[in-house]
């Protein structure tokens, strides 16, 4: 396969006096790129030929074989292999983004399975001679057997019934009844259903063709019942290398980035980035040495500029607030909206991580942005670039729905700024774990620690006495010491309770024969009155919310939570961590 163009457009764009690709070939021109001569006009009374009409870049450049469609290999291979062992299925669906060839991939089955070659003796073929009268007839649009409906316009059960009552008659002069319905996903429900049977089981003359643009508003059935290809998009290396062929075709000048910024803006559609190098071509200074620059194409689309764009980066990085405000202030002049100005900070950020693995920002589009990038991938560390990326994202949502764009850029601009500075989180992680370990961090005050000495003790009797119960094997009775019982006073085998508040019933009795069963002593268990101490269970949740506490006052993490403010704190056991293979933080 050639790099020619792929556009899809609604109307045929092949004049009858078209010369075939082998004409051209002998000739030594390249057939998708040379502009084909128009048919020969009747001359006016006057003797003088009226000038033909302009055709946009989308129509002229529209690929006639499947050799000149771009970016889809994997599927003209798969009907070259079907049409070579006569495996063909009887109803096709193209699914895809616009502009990507769905369309012209029918049109083009059309014509494979249709043409009968140069001298009229050929059969199906991934190779249309464009020279035979079914060929042409379906360039041209003209063909009687070659039926387009657009599913639009066409959406009801009468629309279909027609197509229904049409494919009992054989075709009228070629090999197969084709119908290429555009925008299939439109039919109404019930004009899907009328059609199941007849696209299960067509006439072996009739031959459907879909394009949708939305796919998942099929119905399985209809589905079921097709070959389905998924057309990609096009990258914008492909199309630029698309775009700068048909410029030299049309005799036109084009710096290499200004391709890059229409491809990148075409967003994978062949058909979208030639209307908008229709529209440079027509907005260069054809009048001078006619040449499409980046700067006319970014004036033209309202681009940051890319030089701009890498010193407002460059001061984000260094700290200079004064600088990035003047940078987005005089870009904002030059009408470059703030949202494209975080989106190219976003951009930069993305495609140095990229380069951090490796790839050597050999997609710059200037020796200069490829010496940028990788000076920046190798001063900065993974982690900070990821920091970057999370940070500018946040401040773009942040943009998109502010009241004021540009003082919400400026901000979210700022904070980034002045987040570089600050030490990495997995850096702070690390700290925080070492304090931890060495006791920085606790849940409770020295100061309170003399009295909280009886009461400590007293825990710790009352523990070991729910786990002698525990070991007795009465679990669930271990588990209502532990989560609902407040003990007042214990001494010898005596114990004065109160309970917490939801449990519902009086445990005494199942309390006094477990604890007999678990020590061989009998026990005075008496439910009092008061509060008593808290249940285990509410002395460890104290524990854990006064270390929480604790941390989150702590200056590391208070740094931390101001320049992440939608962090969290994530709890993880000592198990976990084995589990995991180590710390977390140190990866």
């Amino acid at each position: 396969m050639d790099d020619s163009p792929d556009i899809i457009g609604d109307e045929p764009d092949v004049d009858p006096d078209t010369p075939s690709a082998a004409e051209l070939e002998e000739a030594g021109q390249e057939s998708m790129f040379s502009s084909p001569p128009t048919s020969a006009a009747p001359a006016t009374a006057a003797g003088v030929v009226p000038a033909q009409p302009y055709r946009v870049l989308a129509r002229k450049y529209r690929p006639q074989t499947f050799s000149q469609l771009i970016g889809q290999d994997a599927m003209v291979q798969t009907l070259g292999n079907a049409i070579k062992r006569d495996r063909l299925a009887h109803a096709f669906l193209m699914t895809g983004v616009r502009g990507v060839g769905k369309t012209s991939t029918a049109r083009l089955i059309a014509k494979a399975l249709n043409c009968v070659g140069a001298d009229g003796q050929g059969g199906p073929t991934i190779d249309p001679c464009g020279q035979c009268e079914p060929c042409l007839a379906i360039a041209e649009g003209r063909h009687i057997d070659v039926i387009e409906m657009d599913a639009a316009s066409h959406t009801g059960v009468d629309d279909v019934r027609e197509i229904i009552e049409a494919v009992r008659y054989a075709a009228v002069s070629a090999r197969y009844k084709i119908y290429i319905i555009d925008e299939v996903h439109m039919l109404s429900r019930n004009a899907f259903n009328a059609l199941l049977k007849t696209l299960e089981e067509p006439p072996p003359h009739v031959k459907f063709l879909f394009a949708t643009t939305e796919v998942d508003k099929l119905p399985v059935t209809v589905l079921s019942r097709c070959q389905r290809f998924d057309l990609r998009r096009l990258s914008p290396e492909l199309l630029a290398q698309n775009f700068a062929m048909i410029c030299r075709a049309e005799g036109v000048e084009a710096e290499p980035e200004a391709l890059a910024m229409i491809a990148a803006a075409a967003e994978g559609s062949a058909r979208d980035g030639q209307s908008i190098l229709d529209q440079a071509i027509a907005h260069a200074d054809l009048g001078g040495e006619g040449t499409v620059t980046a700067a006319q194409v970014q004036d033209m689309l309202g681009l940051a500029d890319k030089s701009a764009q890498r010193g407002l980066f460059a001061a984000m990085l260094a700290g200079d607030g004064a600088a990035l405000i003047d940078m987005v202030d005089r870009q904002f002049a030059l009408g470059v909206e703030p949202l494209a100005l975080l989106r190219g900070a976003m951009e930069l950020a993305h495609r140095i991580a990229v380069a951090q693995l490796g790839r050597t920002a050999a997609d710059a589009v200037s020796a200069e942005e490829r010496a940028a990038l990788e000076g920046w991938a190798q001063r900065l560390t993974p982690a900070q670039v990821h920091r970057l990326w999370q940070l500018l994202l946040k401040g773009y949502d942040e943009v998109r729905g502010a009241p004021d764009p540009l003082m919400a850029a400026k901000m979210a601009l700022l904070r980034v700024l002045h987040a570089a500075e600050m030490p990495d989180p997995g850096m702070l992680a690390r700290k925080l774990d070492d304090l931890v370990a060495n006791g920085v961090v606790v849940g409770a005050a020295p100061a309170s620690a003399p009295a909280a000495a009886p009461a400590a003790r007293a825990e710790s009797v009352w523990s070991a006495l729910i786990e002698q119960v525990d070991q007795s094997g009465q679990l669930r009775l271990a588990q209502v010491m532990r989560d609902w019982v407040r003990v007042i006073e214990l001494k010898g085998e005596e114990l004065l309770y109160a309970l917490a508040p939801g449990y519902a019933g009086d445990p005494t009795p199942e309390l006094r024969d477990a604890l007999l069963r678990a020590t061989g002593q009998r026990w005075q268990v008496t439910r009092g009155e008061g509060e008593g101490q808290p249940t285990l269970r509410e002395l460890a949740e104290a524990a854990k919310q006064a270390e929480r506490a604790a941390l989150m006052q702590h200056p590391l993490v208070e740094a931390a939570f101001a320049a992440f403010p939608d962090a969290q704190i994530i709890e993880e056991t000592p198990d976990a961590r084995i589990a995991q293979g180590g710390n977390k933080w140190s990866r």
